[in-house]
């Protein structure tokens, strides 16, 4: 049914970029606590559900977007580290999203090139590799060193492309992404492919329409079970 879906969605043989954060694992949350802990150790307190609203977004970008630059130039580098830190301390409580692992094969299964885009550390990439068991049935992933800027911006997308179709494949149309927050489709979009969208990142169906989303999908697991996308309420 997934690969019906991206048929539909006019891609026909597509490459399939898969977010992983939120898409195929379950971390935002955890990534929220773990900014919201950061930014403490600076004396700056900052609302959870306002840290949520911006887990997708870049650690390079958040910062800033959060707290403003003057944050950003003195604390930065060092709130990006604590949240590393800290971050490692919860990700032992990670679990990866139902039928994610299905998904992808699924996808393979049906002829799709499938990419894994991330902008995490590679520790936290092997670590959801290991999780999704999806070493050997994906053709290839993406770590925060294969981009400049993250999230909104495209290069997370086109670093993903450029690994399995080439640095055109964007213009070609012949890729989508499966992701799971506003930042996703904001990023795919500025690469120029579209976005099936999923509910589990914590973005409502509205707003990942919206940002543009095609389709919206209560979870990758309905992606995968039904292929009938969820329809925008008026």
């Amino acid at each position: 049914m997934a690969a019906q879906r991206l048929e539909s969605a006019g891609s026909g043989g597509a490459i399939a970029i898969l977010d992983v954060d939120g898409t195929l694992v379950d971390t935002n949350y955890h990534h929220a606590i773990a900014w919201f802990r950061a930014f403490q150790r600076y004396d700056v307190t900052l609302p959870i559900w306002r840290i949520h609203r911006h887990i997708g977004m870049g650690g390079d970008q958040l910062v800033g977007a959060l707290a403003g630059d003057q944050v950003e130039e003195r604390w930065g580098d060092l709130v990006r580290e604590a949240e590393s830190e800290l971050y490692r301390e919860l990700i032992g409580e990670v679990r990866t999203m139902e039928g994610s692992r299905e998904l992808i094969e699924e996808l393979r299964d049906a002829g799709h090139p499938v990419m894994l885009a991330s902008s995490a550390k590679e520790w936290e990439v092997e670590h959801y590799l290991d999780l999704l068991d999806a070493r050997e049935i994906v053709d290839g992933w993406t770590t925060s060193s294969d981009v400049e800027q993250t999230k909104p911006e495209p290069d997370l997308i086109k670093a993903a492309l450029a690994k399995v179709g080439g640095a055109g494949a964007a213009d070609d149309r012949d890729a989508i992404l499966i992701g799971d927050t506003v930042w996703d489709v904001k990023a795919a979009k500025r690469a120029g492919i579209e976005t099936l969208a999923v509910l589990t990142g914590g973005f409502s169906e509205a707003e990942l329409r919206e940002a543009g989303a095609k389709e919206v999908f209560s979870s990758v697991d309905e992606l995968r079970r039904e292929g009938s996308p969820r329809r925008a309420r008026s």
